[in-house]
């Protein structure tokens, strides 16, 4: 997709958090509020789930064709969950971005540290923090998916997955959703307009100046 007038790349932005922190609240009203940005659609060799769609909610692959392409650099990033791959297939997010579209991702940090070495100029991050731990407690405890020994498990992975926070371009704290909702599309807009970003500048600047 290309501006009214100058041509642009997208980029990839990505929002990480702990677990019930609110990121992945925050990702599905950017993508219902803009049409410019679309969700990354990981690969995965996990079975489906019900309901579960190939190409819509993950790429489902088997062990040999995900490490086939993970040999043959097809991934932007990828990683073993709970004896599991998953990995960011490299050709759709490359057309997209080379199209002038933006890519949402939710990932944790080791997937950003990855998408850092690969694609260090396409990459906007984000981490999202709770504005106090026993804040992150309630959320976890209201959404009612968790046992109580699961929730204690999830603060105390919690504290290792916040201490990478340096890591990140822009931080942000979740007090309220529509209010970090608007802080990240600040962020978005910002960064649409960084000038290394607008490739067709030069050419609008030539016609401005061809007098």
């Amino acid at each position: 997709m290309q501006d009214a007038f100058v041509q642009r790349r997208g980029l990839m932005l990505v929002l990480s958090s702990p677990s019930g922190a609110g990121k992945t609240t925050i990702s599905r009203e950017l993508l219902g509020r803009d049409g410019n940005l679309a969700l990354s659609v990981s690969a995965t060799t996990r079975a489906p789930r019900p309901g579960e769609e190939d190409g819509v909610h993950y790429h489902f692959l088997d062990e040999g064709e995900f490490r086939r392409m993970v040999a043959d650099g097809d991934f932007l990033e990828h990683a073993e969950v709970f004896g599991k791959l998953y990995g960011t297939p490299r050709r759709p997010v490359e057309r997209t971005l080379d199209a002038g579209g933006d890519v949402l991702f939710d990932i944790d940090w080791q997937g950003t540290r990855q998408l850092r070495d690969t694609a260090r100029a396409d990459l906007v991050s984000v981490f999202v923090l709770p504005p106090s731990m026993d804040a992150l407690a309630e959320r976890l405890r209201q959404r009612g998916q968790d046992s109580e020994a699961v929730v204690r498990e999830r603060m105390a992975k919690a504290a290792d997955e916040m201490s990478h926070w340096r890591e990140y371009d822009y931080i942000v704290v979740n007090e309220s959703i529509p209010e970090s909702v608007r802080r990240v599309e600040a962020i978005l807009q910002a960064e649409r307009l960084r000038r290394e970003r607008q490739t067709g500048l030069p050419d609008f600047v030539g016609r401005l100046t061809d007098v």
